[in-house]
């Protein structure tokens, strides 16, 4: 597997991190799952406000096939012996009451507790990936989402599986990405992007 090297200095949890689709089909433990949304409690968020909503499945459940289901099939080729499913949503609004008004950064803040929750998985000797490929409407309709609630993306979680469990064509992607250069990324002064 290639080694993922920093520009800079960072710690090593950062390039550690990966999103693998092998999974290996062995079960996880409910607590396990909490000490991830845990992690994922901690993110920080304008005004404390926390818009990260989390709604989960474990292989095996009444709740399973239906989280499944949703995934189209390119994700559900490789997605099925992951651990859990987890769907994360944020609330776009903030407020109390009927003082309710558009969140500018409710996606900006669940992704830094979906961060929380991928590195705190990955310290664990667990796997996550991410992922957009979803019946959006299909799983609002499951988790029975009111318009507020915005879902960010799936996550399949479990423990690293078998390159060769995969279909063959994405037995070959099957290792960490690289980066673009931290050049690529910052500007000083006026982006003018």
């Amino acid at each position: 597997m290639p080694e993922r090297i920093a520009e800079y200095p960072i710690m090593p949890q950062f390039t550690d991190r990966w999103s693998p689709r092998a999974f290996a089909p062995k079960p996880m433990e409910k607590e396990q799952l909490l000490s991830l949304f845990e992690a994922a409690r901690w993110a920080p968020s304008a005004s404390n406000i926390q818009p990260w909503r989390f709604a989960y499945a474990l292989n095996g459940d009444a709740h399973w096939q239906d989280f499944f289901a949703t995934l189209i099939p390119f994700n559900q080729s490789w997605a099925s012996n992951a651990s859990a499913l987890v769907f994360i949503t944020s609330d776009t609004l903030m407020g109390r009451g009927d003082d309710l008004k558009p969140s500018h950064s409710h996606s900006f803040d669940t992704g830094a507790a979906w961060m929380a929750l991928a590195l705190q998985a990955s310290s664990m000797g667990l796997i996550v990936h991410g992922m957009l490929g979803v019946d959006m409407d299909a799983a609002r309709a499951l988790l029975k989402l009111s318009d507020r609630y915005r879902i960010e993306a799936a996550v399949a979680i479990g423990y690293q599986g078998e390159k060769s469990s995969l279909p063959d064509g994405l037995q070959e992607r099957e290792s960490p990405s690289d980066r673009r250069p931290v050049s690529e990324s910052i500007f000083h002064g006026p982006a003018n992007i």
